[in-house]
């Protein structure tokens, strides 16, 4: 069975959907390929489950700033289809959202779910036909023009393909990397993909025993060769081997790169708010007050109860000692587990815990007006497809709808024959 389409768009992520349905709102005859039986299956694992669709950032040059080097590629799309524009669009199709601390943007029900439920609404009402449990096989070409789309069952063929077949991470949604290997077959420059926004596996064993727990208002640093390369405040959370969080996540790249060159080191501070000095006075006066009890019970006050026995563990304090009896040079030692709680870095998760793909299609070869490819007339892309990634915090998803909302439109815009 042969098909034609308008717009032919690879990928039921978020970028294809909202490609998918900004081409079809301007008038075009749309199909949204996806291999998986479902669309935006890893929509619904982002945010916890709760999806944190952007980040109110709501200046461009600050949003942009905040993606690093790439970010300037971001400029012309976000300016057509920016956080205010991602913001009412949603309210728009039904989503009520608020903002949380660090400006994340959230539905206010917390269910990824409800987020997936109006996208698909709205891919109705627009008149998208989607091709749910259809794996791509391969583009074919015909000089400068992509032809045709190869699936076991059909080939599709349309004025303009959309390619938002994601990256790597999360592979068991489906994300494993088939929109990169075709390009790559047809010539396009792929930066070479690389797990970004991952967890840190460390040495120490003693994280296994806190696993799951989260600290919040922390400082984390980042040591190789005894000099500190980066730092972050925030939370984190301790896994079965090591660390995550938001503040992990978006360090992990830098913690990569440094893992390269040798040994790297985290040093956590519990106590980011208090000096050295300060933190020792706040101690001596809990001591104080429990001078005639047992170290191991003079700590409630300053820590979490989950993180006491690990304390208790690692001053190397005898636990039935009275804390009256305590040194200076000890009670110095536990000032230091406060303020450096020391990390071993391993190594990094893979691709199976990333939330997402660093790398991609090169953006030298992506006009940034259209999101077109400078190598074919009528390929667009979208997504994490694109070698562009930012932090935590919505950027990530925001990248996607500004993207797919140009790529969709610019599609729609010249439409050429097929």
């Amino acid at each position: 069975m042969n098909e034609s389409f308008d717009v032919a768009v690879i990928g039921g992520g978020p970028a294809g959907m909202m490609a998918a349905g900004t081409a079809a709102h301007h008038g075009a005859r749309v199909v949204l390929i996806e291999k998986n039986k479902r669309l935006g299956k890893k929509l619904l694992l982002t945010g916890k489950g709760r999806c944190n669709i952007a980040n109110a950032e709501f200046e461009p040059s600050r949003f942009i700033e905040t993606l690093g080097k790439k970010g300037k590629f971001l400029y012309s799309a976000l300016h057509l289809f920016g956080v205010r524009e991602t913001i009412d669009f949603f309210n728009e199709i039904g989503l009520e959202t608020r903002v949380e601390r660090g400006n994340r943007v959230f539905p206010v029900s917390d269910r990824a779910a409800d987020v997936l439920r109006v996208l698909l609404d709205y891919l109705k009402k627009t008149g998208v036909t989607i091709l749910p449990g259809t794996p791509v096989i391969g583009l074919e070409k015909t000089g400068q023009s992509i032809s045709k789309i190869i699936t076991p069952n059909r080939d599709i063929r349309a004025k303009k393909y959309i390619l938002c077949c994601g990256g790597l991470s999360y592979p068991g949604t489906g994300s494993e990397g088939d929109g990169l290997k075709w390009l790559e077959q047809l010539g396009h420059a792929i930066i070479q993909p690389t797990p970004s926004l991952v967890p840190v596996k460390v040495n120490e064993k003693w994280v296994g025993e806190l696993k799951d727990f989260t600290i919040k208002n922390v400082c984390i640093s980042v040591f190789r060769d005894n000099k500190k390369r980066d730092e972050r405040f925030g939370e984190a959370q301790f896994l079965e081997d090591g660390i995550g969080g938001p503040i992990i996540l978006d360090m992990s790249q830098h913690i990569g790169r440094l893992l390269e060159e040798g040994p790297v080191l985290l040093q956590i501070d519990l106590k980011p708010a208090l000096e050295y000095k300060k933190l020792d006075a706040r101690i001596q006066r809990d001591f104080r007050e429990f001078h005639n009890k047992e170290f191991k019970n003079s700590l409630h006050k300053l820590l979490p109860k989950k993180l006491i026995p690990v304390f208790l563990e690692l001053s190397g304090i005898g636990l039935s000692r009275k804390v009256n009896a305590i040194t200076k040079e000890e009670r110095n030692r536990l000032v230091h587990l406060f303020k450096e709680l020391p990390l071993q870095v391993r190594g990094l998760h893979g691709f199976n815990k990333a939330l997402i793909t660093a790398g991609g299609v090169s953006l030298k070869e992506i006009d940034p007006r259209t999101m077109r490819s400078r190598l074919f007339d009528n390929l667009y892309f979208a997504g994490e497809i694109i070698d562009l990634d930012g932090p935590t915090g919505g950027y990530n998803l925001q990248i996607c709808w500004s993207t797919g909302h140009t790529a969709g439109k610019s599609a729609v815009a010249q439409r050429g024959e097929p």
